[in-house]
């Protein structure tokens, strides 16, 4: 019989928010890269990006 795991404990949580947060600054800051914008532009746009894969799709349930 397999055993279930709790996977919404603060660990999880965290792990799961960490890679939203590098996807959404790779594809952020990658976008921006390709259209030509600045490092600042990059860094800022990947933040944004990462901000809404994190506070927009983990946050809901």
């Amino acid at each position: 019989m397999m055993r279930r795991f709790y996977t919404d404990c603060a660990y999880c949580r965290l792990m799961r928010s960490l890679a939203f947060t590098g996807i959404g600054m790779l594809l952020g800051g990658g976008t921006s890269y390709l259209l030509g914008g600045s490092n600042e532009d990059m860094m800022l746009s990947g933040i944004l990006v990462a901000a809404i894969l994190v506070f927009g799709l983990i946050g809901k349930k």
